[in-house]
């Protein structure tokens, strides 16, 4: 089977093409079947997102063009930069993935999510396109542990 694996430079012309969603794009190893209907595999470093125009190569020197498909999404707006910081924190608090645009949040369909941005006040609606969200804090290999306690403590 032909593995990509190398990134290459955003110039160099590919001879494959693959669209796949976020959570694909994601994984360290991966079996795929390109535009044209060949049979591969991506190896990457694992959490390290392929984004939208990222290319790979092959032993060979074939090179794969990576394009971010569409989801379905919700949209949450607001102009109110108060609202939306309200908004972020509580679905932040949810653990929720989220991409942060100017005035807008976008997450994968979530109708609780839907719900609660819509009682807070913003406009949301649901949207086909590529999803990117926003990295982590900790996603650099530090695991985040819950075991913490969030009662506030009195020095």
């Amino acid at each position: 089977m032909i593995t990509f694996s190398q990134r290459v430079s955003a110039e160099r012309d590919a001879q494959h093409v693959v669209s796949l969603p976020y959570h694909q794009r994601v994984k360290g190893r991966l079996r795929i079947k390109t535009d044209d209907g060949l049979d591969a595999g991506i190896v990457s470093e694992r959490g390290n997102e392929l984004k939208d125009g990222d290319k790979l190569s092959d032993e060979s020197g074939r090179i794969l063009e990576v394009r971010a498909s569409n989801e379905n999404v919700s949209v949450a707006k607001t102009a109110d930069p108060l609202l939306f910081s309200r908004a972020c924190y509580h679905i932040g608090n949810r653990h929720a993935e989220v991409q942060i645009l100017s005035g807008s949040i976008i997450y994968l369909i979530d109708p609780v999510l839907d719900e609660m941005l819509e009682q807070l006040g913003l406009a949301v609606v649901r949207a086909e396109m590529p999803f990117s969200p926003e990295k982590g804090a900790y996603h650099n290999g530090h695991a985040h542990s819950h075991s913490h306690s969030h009662a506030e403590h009195s020095h």
